[in-house]
């Protein structure tokens, strides 16, 4: 899927680049599969804001995505290519043989009219959904489940993939897109190939509009406020660093730069093998 280029006729056209759909086949979602997205612009039950930066937004509906892909030994066609405003990934809309239809996410290669399948049995093919046990050594997975039975979490966006390094003991080695290399249960399910949707990387929004038709409000830099309202702000020298007279923070005295926020000794750490700063990870 290439990106579309403008001529420099206005501002934001000069650096603004979009995805041209050329690989959407459906414009409209499958009604029986969409949920309203209620908004909450960044507020709890009682009205307060607790999340910054959040608000306005085109309106979008919730595609419901199958993650867990159960349906094992029933064979589906790909009906449809289509759009998901909530994710970068594209989907593809499965009809399967009982005529009920599902939504996964598509990866690269698969087209309308082809053949998918899930569960122990299933050819080692792209779109295809095994268990770790059954998929060739060195092969590129996403929708990686962390827990047996409990769906899809991880490698889910546009253009990732991880790799099966080995299975042994029970478990199955799995180097993730940031370089961790974490053993995961080897009865987990995984999706073959990769993300589809691979130029999404390359999408510049060249404006602050299209920030803000996503729903993402722009806030003022801490160091630009009064001392009253950051505990960056005031003073007359100014400093991205901090300048050593304070360290940045968040307004609630939270370290913003060079802050661990991982807990120091976490229940998966004895999954981790090699983190993905290349050091091996700290455990009891």
């Amino acid at each position: 899927m290439p990106v579309k280029h403008f001529r420099p006729l206005t501002p934001s056209t000069r650096y603004i680049t979009i995805a041209d759909f050329s690989d959407i086949t459906k414009t409209k979602p499958e009604k029986s599969l969409v949920q309203i997205r209620k908004k909450t612009g960044g507020r709890n039950a009682y009205g307060r804001v607790t999340a910054r930066g959040i608000g306005g937004g085109h309106k979008q509906k919730m595609r419901l995505v199958d993650f867990k892909r159960n349906k094992h030994g029933v064979e589906a066609t790909v009906a449809a290519i289509e759009y998901d405003p909530m994710r970068s990934a594209r989907l593809a809309l499965l009809q399967y043989n009982d005529g009920e239809k599902r939504y996964i996410i598509a990866p690269v290669g698969i087209v309308v009219g082809k053949k998918v399948s899930s569960g122990p049995s299933a050819p080692p093919e792209v779109g295809n959904c095994l268990p770790l046990k059954a998929i060739p050594v060195s092969s590129a997975i996403h929708n990686l489940e962390l827990s047996p039975g409990r769906g899809g979490q991880i490698v889910r966006s546009a253009g990732t993939s991880a790799t099966l390094m080995s299975v042994d003991a029970g478990y199955a080695q799995i180097r993730l897109p940031s370089g961790e290399i974490r053993r995961v249960n080897e009865d987990c399910y995984a999706t073959i190939g990769q993300v589809g949707n691979t130029e999404h990387e390359n999408v510049i929004l060249g404006k602050a509009g299209r920030t803000r038709h996503r729903g993402h409000r722009g806030i003022t830099r801490g160091m630009a406020r009064n001392p009253v309202d950051h505990p960056n702000g005031g003073g007359q020298g100014k400093s991205k660093g901090g300048g050593g007279w304070q360290q940045l923070v968040s307004p609630w005295g939270k370290v913003a730069k060079g802050g661990k926020t991982r807990a120091k000794y976490k229940f998966s750490n004895q999954f981790i093998v090699v983190r993905r700063n290349g050091l091996p990870i700290k455990t009891k």
